[in-house]
């Protein structure tokens, strides 16, 4: 008697979660917005280690940002909790020191002082050691335009103030502030300049500015991205610190044991890269991977050694070449993205791991989307012209736990469009199983 009630128990079970699947299914097959374009899409229950639905789930697609999620996992292996920030030795009288890639000296939203206070009270001459042509600027296949633009901030091996300018204007304030400031005497009005309120734009390959403000009552807060050179790191530390500094070559003997100075938390890095997608912290992570690895400033060495050391379990290699997800050289399949997830999810609390990813509704890039009393989706975003993906943890109603990857390719339509019909197709998976 038990086990034919059993047996009639499973049946029915099977028979809901197929009914449920077909559902799902019919969803996709009748979507006219995921038919405009190419979409690859898996559900993945990790209780019963089974796939609940797929389509596409073993082709190659850009993943914009998603990427990310690779960069964070790579870089938590390496790096763990904390960042070396500087490299420095003393002889003599003379204190020579470098850059490891670390973005928050005098970042403006991530509050650490660390290097500067040491750099500045130190008893020492100061002596940067120029290791400036180990980073290269831009990452492969960045677009050339995006020159004026946060989103594609020059990498480099010593960033300063985040190594963009930042514009402010308060509505009572009559004219906007700059920082750091040495670069306002370079911005100049450009009364040409058609916007509806107000814009700054930089010049192709020299860091001049132009702005135009319609309205003088404007509130704003603006980035603009500047070019970053050997002299000119060493210009901004000297205004900064107010202390003379001198470049020298590096040598390659600095790196015989060196001593280390820790900066920032990792953590606050990680948060700010998923939660608000930042390019600059990405790439910059993978610079620091690069140092703690090889003591050398080497993107392609970090991503090469992941593969091998942490990634060769991926049911498909990944076509990785950057950390921040700009590059459109970059190809992943829906199946490994599920599969990173599930090595996140596996070696990394949920209190860590949900916390750093935006969450629908409540903070990051999906803030506006996803909006429901009890939050259903922990997910990082990927946006480029054209992409559009989504990949992630999401909640059920019964208190389930399941992961999911969208990725969209090869798309015209608005990508609002997109988000709407991932955000129906998500929420019926949140509320039936």
């Amino acid at each position: 008697m038990k086990n034919t009630f059993f047996l009639l128990l499973l049946c029915c079970f099977v028979s809901c979660m197929g009914t449920k699947r077909a559902a799902l299914k019919k969803s996709f097959k009748n979507s006219d917005t995921f038919a405009k374009g190419h979409t690859g899409f898996m559900l993945y229950d990790p209780e019963k280690q089974k796939t609940v639905y797929s389509s596409n789930e073993d082709q190659y697609f850009i993943p914009a940002s998603n990427t990310k999620l690779f960069t964070f996992y790579v870089a938590q292996k390496i790096l763990g909790d904390s960042v070396i920030g500087l490299k420095y030795t003393e002889r003599g009288d003379s204190l020579i020191f470098w850059g490891t890639g670390d973005p928050s000296f005098l970042h403006a939203d991530l509050k650490s002082s660390a290097a500067y206070d040491f750099l500045k009270n130190h008893p020492k001459a100061l002596y940067y050691a120029n290791n400036f042509d180990q980073v290269v600027a831009l990452g492969p296949g960045w677009s050339w335009d995006w020159y004026n633009y946060y989103f594609a901030t020059e990498r480099s091996s010593f960033p300063v103030f985040g190594n963009v300018i930042r514009i402010s204007k308060d509505p009572a304030d009559t004219a906007f502030t700059v920082s750091p400031y040495q670069f306002r005497d370079y911005i100049t009005e450009d009364t040409t300049l058609a916007t509806p309120s107000y814009r700054f734009s930089r010049q192709f390959q020299r860091n001049y500015y132009t702005y135009s403000i319609k309205d003088p009552s404007l509130e704003f807060e603006i980035d603009r991205p500047f070019i970053l050179s050997d002299s000119l790191v060493v210009r901004l530390l000297e205004d900064t610190l107010q202390r003379q500094i001198q470049l020298v070559p590096f040598r390659d003997y600095y790196r015989q044991a060196p001593q280390t100075l820790k900066t920032v938390a990792a953590d606050s890095l990680y948060k700010r890269m998923l939660q608000n997608s930042d390019n600059f912290i990405a790439e910059q992570l993978l610079i620091l991977s690069s140092d703690k690895l090889f003591d050398s400033l080497d993107i392609d060495a970090v991503i090469k050694y992941a593969k091998k050391n942490f990634l060769a379990d991926l049911p498909d290699e990944p076509q990785w070449a950057d950390g921040s997800g700009l590059s459109k050289h970059n190809l992943f399949t829906p199946r490994s993205i599920i599969a990173l997830l599930q090595k996140i999810d596996r070696e990394y609390p949920d209190e860590k791991i949900l916390n750093y990813l935006p969450t629908g509704g409540k903070t990051g890039t999906l803030k506006n989307s996803y909006k429901a009393e009890t939050p259903y989706v922990h997910a990082k975003t990927g946006s480029l012209s054209n992409v559009s993906c989504l990949s992630g943890y999401l909640i059920t109603k019964s208190g389930k736990k399941l992961y999911f990857s969208f990725m969209h390719n090869n798309y015209v339509i608005p990508v609002s469009a997109l988000r709407s019909e991932m955000e129906r197709i998500l929420w019926q998976i949140h509320s039936t199983y």
